[in-house]
């Protein structure tokens, strides 16, 4: 069976709302694909050890990811070094402004994992919309689909 982490920040429900759409088509793969979906200030190091796949969401705040998303990267990070290469991951960010901060510095801190993104990020720039929740959707189905016939 397949293990899917998904560590989330959300204040406002904003990003917990691209959670719960990107959630959608995994709930039938349950037999199939196991989905520990924890805030960030929950998810630890052996969450994230016992991964093939991890969903970064978080809301970009001061043009930046949210600070429980950071601290989650700070108390893995170094004990992580040299066990979560080559981890699949794809991130959901809500943002009120361009929410490129947020992405940028994930992407340098995943970088530093060696994880491989495998799916462009969602990025919802302010309330989120049908198109948004369609988005996340589309991106379970796709991340599920490729980790369930090994394609990462």
């Amino acid at each position: 069976m397949k293990r899917l982490l998904i560590v989330y920040a959300s204040q406002t429900g904003h990003t917990l709302q691209l959670v719960d759409a990107f959630c959608q088509p995994l709930l039938p793969l349950c037999a199939e694909l196991s989905i520990s979906r924890l805030s960030a200030d929950s998810a630890d190091l052996d969450d994230l050890l016992v991964a093939d796949a991890i969903v970064l969401a978080t809301p970009e705040n001061f043009g930046y990811m949210a600070g429980k998303m950071k601290d989650f990267f700070d108390r893995t990070y170094y004990p992580a070094q040299g066990k979560t290469e080559g981890l699949p991951y794809l991130m959901l960010v809500s943002a009120g402004t361009d929410g490129l901060g947020a992405i940028q510095a994930m992407r340098r801190i995943a970088c530093g994992y060696g994880w491989k993104e495998v799916l462009p990020p969602l990025l919802a720039q302010g309330e989120v919309s049908p198109q948004h929740r369609e988005q996340a959707i589309e991106r379970g189905d796709m991340l599920a689909a490729g980790l369930l016939v090994g394609r990462w």
